[in-house]
């Protein structure tokens, strides 16, 4: 094989070696045509059958499709090729051929289903549309981190082995360590707060996180992306402030760097729809003033009283009448976990931030209070003793301190408008699927 010296995105007057996979070929008679694709594009390949060795012609258009291709010659303007240049080859060698029954389509000509798609996710993520969504995903994750570190953070990794879950329940996943029962983390909570009350203050992560809830929705999943802070001498409002930063910032590095990704997908200029950047505040509404919101909707059966979770059809209801991102502060003390902070016997401190779609982010300040903290576990059934690793630390100097999680899946999801979660994630793990 001889090295590759260019990409598909080539000039005139080049003398080339490509490499990709053949997208398609075209064979009109004594002219036909090969359109090898690789990761910036696609380029034509031109074979004129009575002027070329007939060697080469047959090595090049009996390779079956998505055979990787290596091709060297010429590059030539053509304005009628896709790209306005085609190579005229002088030798082409198949590197590893393709079976010509392929299980889905990458082409994109012929529709395949979700599950055939995810069986299938290497042939799938040839596909123009599906590259594209793990384009943006790359960016939106790179615009996080490049945030966190602007308001002062510094990036940690917490253990995903755990001996206890973060919020105690059935929603975990057991395994064996070392003849030792252990989980899988359902959240890097009790471990960022304990860094956040060292010198580090104010820290973040983009981690996975395990849940073993027994959901089969379209935005539910087993293993999922985790975009946490915590912060040090941050108060809900602080946090708050800091989670909108991060969400605008991913939006608008997408808008400013992925615009032919969203042309792909549709979200273009030219597309049915046209991305936007949130403007503006996020609207700050109390649980109280959500519940008064919902109910004037008028789209639920049963009015929404204090005390109610807001569910999926109350999520849409308001969603709808907001139309943007926006936050629900105040919750009630009993609805949050026992770790969020009180304002009174009533509220928390706890908040979500939504977007019209669905919940994105869960937080609040934390009880940093030793005595306090034990009471919360022991009200929530849990041992304390089994925590001690947590609490202890709390008797030593443990600064108020606020945080969240975000889900990375569900802010790519709602940002790109897909239908299902699944689609956000390269290799995704829920009830049914384990493999690939």
């Amino acid at each position: 094989m001889q090295d590759r010296t260019h990409t598909a995105e080539t000039e005139p007057g080049d003398e080339v070696t490509v490499a990709g996979w053949v997208h398609e070929v075209r064979d009109l008679g004594g002219i036909a045509f090969l359109i090898l694709r690789d990761a910036t594009g696609r380029i034509q390949i031109k074979f004129e059958k009575d002027e070329m060795d007939d060697e080469l012609v047959e090595t090049g258009l009996e390779a079956a499709r998505e055979s990787v291709i290596s091709v060297s010659g010429a590059v030539e303007e053509e304005p009628r090729a896709p790209t306005g240049v085609e190579i005229t080859p002088d030798s082409v060698e198949v590197i590893a051929p393709a079976d010509p029954e392929l299980p889905l389509d990458p082409s994109g000509k012929v529709d395949a289903e979700l599950p055939t798609r995810l069986d299938n996710r290497t042939l799938d993520l040839r596909k123009a549309e599906v590259q594209a969504i793990f384009e943006i995903r790359s960016t939106m994750l790179r615009a996080v981190r490049e945030e966190f570190h602007e308001v002062g953070c510094t990036e940690i990794n917490t253990p995903k082995i755990v001996a206890t879950g973060t919020e105690g329940g059935t929603e975990l996943f057991p395994i064996t360590y070392f003849g030792r029962e252990a989980f899988m983390n359902q959240s890097p909570q009790l471990f960022k707060q304990l860094t956040a009350g060292s010198n580090l203050e104010r820290v973040f992560e983009i981690g996975p996180i395990f849940r073993a809830e027994e959901h089969n929705t379209p935005r539910h999943l087993n293993e999922a992306t985790s975009i946490d802070f915590e912060g040090a001498f941050c108060d809900h409002h602080d946090a708050m402030d800091v989670v909108e930063g991060v969400v605008k910032a991913a939006y608008e590095a997408v808008s400013e760097e992925s615009a032919d990704e969203l042309e792909t997908l549709g979200l273009g200029e030219e597309g049915d729809s046209e991305f936007s950047v949130p403007d503006g505040e996020f609207p700050r509404l109390s649980y109280e003033e959500a519940i008064e919101r919902v109910n004037a909707t008028g789209e639920l059966d049963d009015q929404l009283v204090w005390g109610d979770d807001l569910s999926t059809e109350a999520e849409k209801a308001l969603g709808s009448d907001v139309g943007g991102h926006y936050f629900v502060t105040d919750w009630p003390s009993e609805i949050k976990p026992f770790y969020i902070m009180d304002q009174d016997d009533d509220l928390s401190t706890g908040f979500d931030l939504m977007h019209p779609r669905m919940e994105l982010v869960s937080g609040g300040q934390r009880e940093h209070r030793y005595e306090n903290l034990v009471e919360g576990f022991e009200q929530q059934g849990l041992d304390p003793a089994q925590f001690e690793y947590y609490t202890k630390m709390f008797k030593y100097g443990m600064p108020p301190h606020a945080g969240w999680g975000l889900g990375g899946e569900r802010l790519l999801m709602t940002m790109l408008d897909l239908d299902n979660i699944r689609e956000a994630v390269l290799f995704p793990r829920d009830r049914q699927r384990l493999s690939p």
